[in-house]
């Protein structure tokens, strides 16, 4: 074995074990890019080896931060992430909340289904994962326990609907991995639109299917009255407002009026102006909103850095190469490896966070896929067809490394603000069925890739 692939294999062991010390994952990464760079130096002096390694490769990383910091794609995400922050600041959650319960009200599984529907919209105007938990929680989980529900089963509804807004757009992910592999935001985001879709209406038919199954989990209120035409109004009333934000910001990229950076602003000001229209808008609500974004913020883009410089010596290594080797070399077929390597990401997702995933694996794995050779019909409007039905795989399987322990970020956001008699046992109880129901809905995309490139072509053709 060659001192680089020694270099390689000892970088992701490192890695590994540092994760579990409690340093801040942004300075593991950049951490061992620095001491992996030395190490390689002091090799190629002292050993006689060549990694190709000296201080010229951490001067590189110092080009691909100011790269970074030059991205305008970028610039799309502390907008996004006030957007979705803002509408949850503006009261509209609650109207939600409010209005379809009385439209449910007589079905088993009905307050149920009016979380999952209300993440659904959250996410599909927001995006921010935790704030979309922390909010369904709050509002729906006294409730569901008052109501009778079965606490696993309330547990896992809310967790899964809150974790919605990492795949339909305007996703942060979706923007990031466009930004890491040189593709279309805006095909990402439209082709990401049926999946997200039809992940939210699997997790509708399970409810229903467990309300009409066992009803003694999803009773029916006492004091429940049947629909009328004043509920769906004000269904309609309560839904409009976020709706017309949806279409001016997806609209707007969609149609090729606004770039994903321009309609971010739009997006910002739009959530303002309904925060202000329901009189939630105060100074001390845009200072906490303003606070929340800038944390946010900043720990995407430490991370950021810290995977810069761990990528960039990982390839000088010739990591990305050795990778390549290793998966093409496998006696699978093209199908069974992608199918191996989501099967990878899926493991990851237990220990770590989508945005290491994003910014480390994916880079290296995509050219892998690419040379697969796997054609996948873009209708010749969609670039690199075969790369973006890629990235929704990944996106989709992301999506459950929110509810799978022990790193399931979504589990500890709902376990924050349930009642101490909550156990984290009944929360993984809960969370299981929605995770084979994620598996399920990723066998789709596999087996039907247009799926996910149907939308673009049709848009863009």
């Amino acid at each position: 074995m060659e001192a680089n692939e020694v270099l390689v294999i000892g970088m992701f062991l490192s890695f590994i074990a540092l994760l579990f010390t409690g340093i801040p994952v942004a300075y593991v990464l950049g951490g061992i890019g620095v001491i992996f760079a030395g190490i390689g130096f002091l090799s190629d002096i002292y050993f006689d080896t060549w990694t190709g390694l000296d201080f010229t490769t951490l001067g590189l990383v110092v080009n691909r931060i100011y790269k970074i910091m030059d991205n305008w794609i970028l610039v799309a995400l502390p907008m996004f992430i006030f957007m979705g922050n803002m509408l949850d600041k503006s009261g509209i959650a609650e109207k939600l909340m409010k209005s379809m319960q009385e439209l449910f009200g007589k079905v088993h599984g009905g307050l149920a289904i009016t979380v999952t529907a209300i993440g659904i919209i959250l996410a599909a105007s927001t995006g921010i994962i935790g704030a979309s938990v922390v909010l369904l929680a709050v509002m729906s989980l006294p409730s569901m326990l008052r109501q009778g529900y079965n606490t696993p089963f309330a547990l896992g509804t809310i967790a899964s609907a809150g974790t919605l807004g990492i795949l339909l757009p305007p996703s942060i992910m979706l923007v990031i991995m466009a930004d890491q592999l040189g593709l279309s935001v805006g095909d990402l985001f439209m082709g990401a639109v049926i999946p997200g879709l039809m992940l939210g209406s699997m997790y509708l038919i399970y409810l229903l299917a467990v309300g009409f199954i066992k009803p003694d989990y999803a009773p029916v209120p006492k004091q429940s009255q049947k629909p009328d035409f004043k509920a769906i109004a004000r269904v309609f009333q309560a839904i409009l407002p976020t709706f017309a934000l949806i279409i001016v910001v997806l609209g707007s990229i969609f149609a090729g009026i606004a770039t994903p950076t321009e309609a971010s602003g739009i997006g910002a000001l739009g959530a303002t102006l309904l925060a202000a229209f329901n009189k939630k808008l105060t100074w001390q609500v845009v200072k906490d909103v303003t606070m929340q974004t800038y944390n946010t913020t900043a720990y995407i883009f430490m991370i950021f850095l810290g995977a810069t410089c761990f990528a960039l010596v990982l390839r000088e290594l010739g990591g990305d190469e050795l990778i390549e080797t290793f998966l093409t070399g496998l006696p699978f077929g093209p199908y069974g490896i992608v199918a191996f390597i989501l099967l990878v990401i899926f493991f990851l997702g237990f220990f770590l966070d989508w945005i290491e995933i994003t910014l480390i694996v994916l880079p290296l794995l995509a050219p892998v896929v690419s040379s697969l050779g796997i054609e996948i019909n873009g209708y010749g409007v969609v670039d690199n067809p075969s790369l973006v039905w890629f990235v929704m795989l990944v996106a989709m399987a992301l999506q459950t490394s929110f509810l799978t322990p022990p790193v399931g970020f979504a589990l500890f956001y709902l376990k924050g603000v349930c009642p101490p008699e909550v156990k984290l046992q009944q929360i993984y109880r809960g969370v299981v069925p929605f995770i084979f129901i994620q598996l399920l809905a990723l066998m789709v995309l596999i087996i039907w890739p247009q799926t996910v490139l149907w939308l673009p072509s049709v848009a863009y053709g």
